[in-house]
């Protein structure tokens, strides 16, 4: 099976780009945020790639007035994965690992935008998700993140907010491997016991640079992925720095599985101490980007093309649902070392589900006291 892909010279093994090894849960996406450095709107996009199911999606949000708009659209991939369009939504490449443009065209439903994301910084490797239950590997995947800033436009509900990349920042990933996509397996795993997770992801916007941090975490709060990198400098001559030890501390809502308050908390290989306060100012919900959605999860099957669209409003949201327990805080930060006291913007994006006793969580799905 031949496709458009298999005329560039990026094959890694003897099969054509069609196919991905023979784990069905491959799969590859993009995901942006964005938002305004001084003002409320926020807007996220995401486009996977499930090459074993035949299927692409995608979803474009956004936070305007106390409500997030949610375009959510779906189609057979037909092998080609190089047609990044999902009905209204695509993701168009400019320039790899610098120039990326996002569109979404919805009028019906009053969402249409066209934003472009450039670097600020270069793109970091995360280290590579490794995740095993018995002997089923449940994650394996690599993930680039990187931070940069917005120009285009976006218009939601009639309201239209021009970008400018002095004014709008934000970040972008692209994720590929193995994690749980499409219809769960059936077969029951005697090793899998009572699910659970903790996870944190924290990239950071300053005026000189970029933070980036991290966490996977057991139910005994043990890491096992983590990292922590200060970036300085513009995307041409920016330097970074891996920190020798990282950790954070969480401040949750009473009655929720959501922090009120956070601090991420550095150390470089000098010793000297980054401290990073994080004051969360609203809360994006990743449901929206197919994230735990019900109907519209990550490599769900709809037929030849299928597009959906949700309101949700935000203070309507009870923080006991666990569908809407996998959040994006976006946070205002203050950065204290690493030369003088820097303040920017980014997001703490966070998913506990089932035990973490550092902050006794006890059960599938208990809050915070």
């Amino acid at each position: 099976m031949l496709t458009k892909a298999d005329d560039y010279p990026i094959h890694q093994t003897p099969e054509p780009i069609a196919y991905s090894g023979t784990n069905r849960n491959f799969y590859d996406r993009y995901f942006f945020n964005g938002y305004q450095r001084d003002g409320d709107l926020f807007f996220a996009a995401a486009l996977g790639v499930y090459p074993h199911l035949n299927v692409m999606d995608a979803a474009f949000c956004a936070i305007s007035g106390g409500r997030q708009y949610n375009v959510q659209a779906s189609k057979v991939l037909h092998m080609e994965r190089l047609d990044t369009r999902v009905g209204p939504i695509e993701v168009e490449g400019i320039e790899p690992l610098q120039i990326l443009r996002v569109t979404c065209n919805d009028p019906d439903n009053g969402i249409s935008a066209d934003v472009c994301f450039t670097a600020r910084v270069p793109a970091i490797e995360e280290p590579r998700f490794l995740r095993r239950i018995g002997s089923m590997t449940s994650m394996d995947y690599t993930r680039l993140t990187q931070n940069g800033a917005y120009d285009g436009w976006l218009s939601v509900n009639g309201e239209r907010f021009e970008l400018a990349q002095n004014t709008s920042w934000g970040t972008r990933d692209r994720s590929w491997g193995i994690r749980a996509v499409g219809a769960r397996d059936a077969q029951v795993n005697p090793y899998a016991g009572d699910p659970q997770f903790f996870w944190l992801w924290s990239p950071l916007n300053f005026d000189d640079g970029a933070s980036f941090y991290h966490l996977n975490a057991d139910a005994q709060g043990r890491p096992w992925n983590t990292m922590g990198r200060i970036v300085q400098g513009s995307y041409a001559s920016a330097t970074t720095e891996e920190m020798a030890a990282v950790s954070s501390q969480l401040d949750y809502q009473s009655g929720s599985r959501i922090a009120r308050a956070a601090r991420l908390n550095f150390m470089r290989e000098t010793g000297e101490a980054i401290n990073i306060n994080l004051t969360p100012r609203q809360t994006f919900y990743m449901r929206g980007l197919g994230y735990m959605h019900p109907e519209w999860g990550h490599g769900s099957y709809k037929g030849e093309l299928a597009t959906n669209f949700e309101i949700y409003d935000l203070d309507a949201i009870s923080p006991t649902d666990p569908g809407y327990f996998h959040v994006q805080a976006i946070c205002e930060a203050e950065r204290h070392g690493y030369g003088p006291t820097q303040r920017g913007k980014g997001v703490l994006e966070q998913l506990v589900i089932g035990t973490y006793e550092p902050y006794g969580f006890k059960d599938l799905f208990d809050v915070y006291p």
